[in-house]
């Protein structure tokens, strides 16, 4: 290959060339269809055809070869303050605003490119400050620099406009560091119009133009200019290519050269795959925290709509509890005989209609309870009681309904056993009632056994009730504490169950430190509830 004399400038302009190459590349690939990553893209792309052809030019050694990578290097130039332009429209969100200038540029763009090969435009090409060959500008180009400081100078005012309208500090800076980029690319490329217009300046600043898109790496980076996530990733991959390409360009030895270059292929192809596999990951991952700010409001919406069906169930059952009432009071009276004799016909009715009205009261307070529980407004009064008293109690008060039934009930405890406990002493009654009346309503015939004892190695008290009733299918068991749980065979034998009880009884006993539990060999065998508490609990 020929010998190339490298030198501050056309090595610039190498560099250049290959960082804008790799950040148009990398922004693309993120997001193919960003309007925003489009647009740099294609600003990038002429950037790097510029920037290249500018290089050519500089090393060819005849005037034809000169003109040639001329004519490619302004062909780039023609677009490039049109993209940026663009660019700066969509990043400070005034596209519509400005429409028409887009216009007016993009048809001064396309005249200049239709003289671009006129001698009017450049009318050769010379050695200049240390280049092989420079452009000599025609009477026309005059105006291409004005088409280019005008478009550059309206971008930085737009952004600088969006930058003091904004309040967003995030978003100041994201603009902030468009306008630096903007400057170095301007100022670094712009200078070879100096070398263009006068033949003994050299262009100084160029080498900002090979460091533009590390500002504008930076930039998305930190404000997430170009919302690409996994750019510390790719900036470590372009340093390493950026480093073995300037090895390759440097090197005098041929052999050296071939060995980084096959270096630089391995090194390109290992990156993109890198690229491509945290590109991957990081989408994957904001999917996933996308999906989790949504499941957080759901849950926001149901919790809220949880605690509104709540208050209506409490409002609504408060209003029914008035009703019944008064007509548990006027069939009592009634029964009682003080509006008068009644026939036996009668007498069944109101017996009926004061069934009703109980059964009513239980599935009322049960919503209510469970109103309470889910908008934590149920209150204990905790007191030392005496478990067996209360369980002697409640059995003595229950003992009409167990007569109805049929059913034998027999009560045991264990002897010269203390059972004071911690608790409160009608939200325990309601849990005993409960279990003890579930097990009336699910045995038809046969005999329930209740149990109160001490379990002195693990220091509970263990009430205990067994039955000989439907039993419970193994696959229930598990869900017979939730809320409008029911076997299949109990809705046969109780039509009138709502499911609650249980739940409410689960939450009462573990708010006393305490659980309750069925157990059960099956359908058709009996159940077994057992509810265990703390003697003397500290609640």
């Amino acid at each position: 290959m020929p010998y190339i004399n490298f030198n501050y400038y056309n090595l610039s302009l190498i560099i250049g060339a290959f960082t804008a190459l790799i950040s148009g590349f990398v922004v693309i690939s993120h997001d193919r269809k960003r309007l925003e990553n489009q647009i740099w893209f294609a600003l990038t792309m002429c950037t790097a055809i510029w920037s290249s052809a500018y290089f050519y030019m500089t090393i060819v050694s005849t005037v034809e070869e000169g003109l040639v990578g001329n004519w490619i290097l302004h062909y780039a130039a023609i677009f490039i303050p049109l993209f940026y332009y663009i660019l700066v429209l969509i990043i400070t969100e005034t596209v519509d605003q400005h429409k028409k200038r887009i216009y007016t540029y993009s048809f001064i763009a396309l005249i200049f490119t239709s003289i671009n090969t006129l001698p009017q435009f450049v009318s050769t090409v010379i050695p200049k400050v240390g280049f092989n060959f420079a452009p000599v500008p025609g009477p026309l180009y005059i105006f291409f620099f004005v088409y280019f400081v005008v478009i550059v100078l309206d971008g930085l005012n737009t952004t600088r406009i969006s930058i003091r309208k904004s309040e967003n500090k995030s978003i100041r800076k994201r603009l902030f560091y468009t306008i630096i980029f903007t400057l170095a690319a301007s100022i670094g490329g712009g200078s070879v119009f100096a070398t263009t217009f006068l033949t003994v300046i050299p262009p100084y600043p160029i080498l900002l133009f090979s460091i533009y898109p590390a500002i504008s790496g930076y930039a998305i980076l930190r404000y997430q200019l170009f919302n690409v996530k996994v750019v510390s990733t790719q900036i470590i991959i372009f340093s390493l290519w950026i480093f073995i390409f300037t090895r390759i360009i440097l090197s005098g030895d041929i052999r050296e050269q071939i060995l980084n270059s096959v270096l630089l292929l391995i090194t390109f192809a290992v990156g993109l795959l890198l690229n491509q596999s945290v590109v991957k990951e990081v989408e994957s991952r904001e999917k996933i925290e996308l999906l989790a700010k949504d499941l957080e409001k759901a849950n926001v919406r149901l919790t809220d709509l949880n605690r509104q069906k709540s208050e209506f169930v409490s409002f609504a059952t408060h209003q029914l509890r008035g009703p019944l009432t008064a007509m548990k009071g006027y069939a009592s009276l009634i029964l009682e005989g003080e509006m008068g004799e009644l026939n036996k016909e009668v007498k069944n009715g109101v017996l009926r209609i004061s069934d009703s009205a109980n059964t009513l009261v239980t599935i009322v307070n049960d919503y209510l309870n469970i109103s309470r529980i889910e908008l934590g407004a149920m209150k204990y009064a905790f007191e030392t009681i005496d478990l067996k008293n209360l369980i002697e109690d409640l059995a003595a008060e229950l003992k009409p309904n167990i007569d109805k039934t049929g059913v034998k009930f027999t009560l045991t405890y264990e002897h010269g056993v203390d059972y004071r406990t911690t608790a409160d002493r009608d939200k325990l009654k309601q849990v005993f009632a409960n279990v003890i009346d579930n097990s009336l309503k699910y045995t038809p015939r046969g005999s329930i056994f209740a149990h109160l004892s001490l379990d002195k190695g693990r220091h509970k008290f263990v009430f205990t009730i067994r039955d000989t009733g439907v039993g419970i299918a193994p696959e229930t068991l598990p869900h017979l504490f939730q809320k409008f749980t029911r076997a299949e065979n109990a809705s046969k034998t109780n039509i009138l169950g709502t499911g609650l009880g249980l739940y409410v009884a689960k939450e009462m006993i573990e708010a006393h430190h305490g659980t309750i539990r069925a157990e059960s060999k099956g359908e058709g065998k009996g159940a077994i509830f057992i509810v265990e508490l703390e003697p003397f609990a500290k609640i």
